[in-house]
Order: structure tokens, then C-alpha cells, then sequence
């Protein structure tokens, strides 16, 4: 029987022509998702033993997810009104982020606990240069998230849209102000970024997550990147998240499911 699938008589678009240039552009790596979570006015009024039942569900879930790929957790209490907890999570394939996604449908937290944000990127080689960090010949450039673990307690995340007329300038000129943007961020040695790239996979272009230990570095940090050339071509990047790391069973507690310690 012969197959139906688009691909199986070879490339989609047809044979390349001669003379056309391949593309250039490096693919992504890792997936990398960002899901922002709130829990329902509504199940606040529920019992002591309803509410530890689903933080003990959501702690389970959790440890599901880091079982399968790099998982990290997040408070948002006290920092935002639409959101309470965050869930970082890193895979080389889609699909473990897609069936975590479908288990937490399925659960009983399902009707208890919303979705209020959701951003997904992946991992690529930037086609900028770091003049501080130059990369060898032969060298692909990081192309994956560091697996070392910064440590930091806190993780300050936002999506990022340039506007048209960056992606107009040439690419000489776009290295040189971005230059500048490198130089402002490399003075801010307690602070790592980690940016991933949302082109085609979602409304961003770009998910931005710093780690740090202090908010207010991180806001003098943001403060004098918006004297530089690079962010008057910013179009977007709100909404913007202050996230401080926890453990599962203490970000359930924290959000008031599971009985606090303290």
C-alpha cells in the first residue's frame, strides 16, 4: 500500500533548484517550556484534606516531569495576581512536554488549578557573535541550556517580540548594537540569561529568563538596557514574571494546598 504521508515522496517543497542557496539558519535543539499556573479562587473555601489531596497530586506530577527531562519549579505568590506557581521544563523531544501537559489535564487538578500563561521556545545557536566569549573555529556555539545549576533563587522570565524594521537593518549593523546590549549585560556578572526562540512555535520570538539572586540587580540590569540602541527596537516584552525557586512540596504549601512546615 503506498503511503499518503506528505513527506514520503521527499522533500515538501520539491527538489531543491540549482543555484539556490540552502538555508542558513541553524536549527533548534532542546524544547524549552514555560507554563504559568493559578490556583482557583473557587477551591480556596475547600477542606484541609481536599486541598492537601491536591497538592500532594500536583507535588506527584511534578516529580513525573523531572523524572523525563530537566524540571524546575517556581513561586509567583506575592509577585503576580494571575499566577502562583511556574514550571520550567527542558526536553529533547516535544512529546515529553506535550504528555506532561495531557497527564495534568487528566488529573483531578484539571478543574482546580488554571493555565494562565504558556510560552513555548526552543534552544539555538544565536546568530550573533559575544565579542567577550568568542567561539572557536569548528565550534558550533551553545546551542543547548547549561545543565549546571546556577543556584539562584530567583528567575525573572518574559517573551520578546523585535519590531519589522530590526530584522530590515543589515546584519553588520544589528551585531554592532547588540554588541552594546552584550557589553551592558556583561556587568551584571551575578546574573545568567537564558534565551530561547519562539519563531513559528509560538507568539513570541523570544523567551528572555535571567537567574539571579536579587531583584534589585536585576531591575538595574533591565534599567540601563533600556538606555540602548537594541530595546527602541523591542516591539513587546510583557508580560514580564518575578519567579523565586521551591521544591515541590514547599511551592505546594506556599500556595496553600499542602499543610505549611512552618
Amino acid at each position: 500500500m503506498t503511503s499518503s504521508h506528505p513527506h514520503s515522496a521527499g522533500h515538501p517543497h520539491g527538489a531543491p533548484s540549482e543555484g539556490v542557496a540552502a538555508p542558513t539558519t541553524t536549527h533548534g535543539k532542546q524544547f524549552v517550556k514555560f507554563s504559568f499556573f493559578r490556583v482557583r479562587d473557587a477551591f480556596r473555601g475547600a477542606s484541609a484534606e481536599e486541598r492537601a489531596a491536591a497538592g500532594r497530586t500536583l507535588v506527584e506530577l511534578i516529580e513525573r516531569s523531572s523524572q523525563r527531562m530537566l524540571t524546575r519549579t517556581y513561586t509567583t505568590v506575592g509577585t503576580r495576581l494571575d499566577a502562583d506557581f511556574m514550571v520550567w521544563q527542558v526536553a529533547d523531544d516535544l512529546h515529553e512536554i506535550m504528555d506532561w501537559a495531557s497527564a495534568f489535564l487528566a488529573s483531578p487538578l484539571s478543574p482546580i488549578i488554571e493555565r494562565t500563561h504558556s510560552f513555548l521556545s526552543m534552544t539555538m545557536r544565536s546568530i550573533y557573535e559575544n565579542p567577550m566569549h568568542p567561539v572557536r573555529a569548528g565550534e558550533p556555539g551553545r546551542e543547548r541550556l547549561r545543565s549546571d545549576d546556577s543556584g539562584s533563587e530567583y528567575l525573572f522570565v518574559y517573551p520578546m517580540v523585535k519590531t519589522r524594521p530590526w530584522y530590515e537593518l543589515p546584519h553588520d549593523e544589528r551585531q554592532r548594537i547588540m554588541n552594546e546590549h552584550i557589553d551592558i549585560g556583561h556587568a551584571y556578572h551575578n546574573i545568567r540569561i537564558n534565551t530561547t526562540y519562539s519563531y513559528g512555535l509560538d507568539d513570541q520570538e523570544f523567551v528572555v529568563a535571567f537567574e539571579g539572586d536579587s531583584p534589585g540587580e536585576f531591575l538595574a540590569l533591565v534599567r540601563d538596557l533600556r538606555e540602548s540602541v537594541s530595546s527602541s527596537y523591542t516591539e513587546r516584552d510583557t508580560p514580564m514574571f518575578t519567579c523565586r525557586r521551591m521544591a515541590p512540596p514547599e511551592l505546594a504549601a506556599y500556595c496553600g494546598l499542602l499543610p505549611s512546615e512552618g
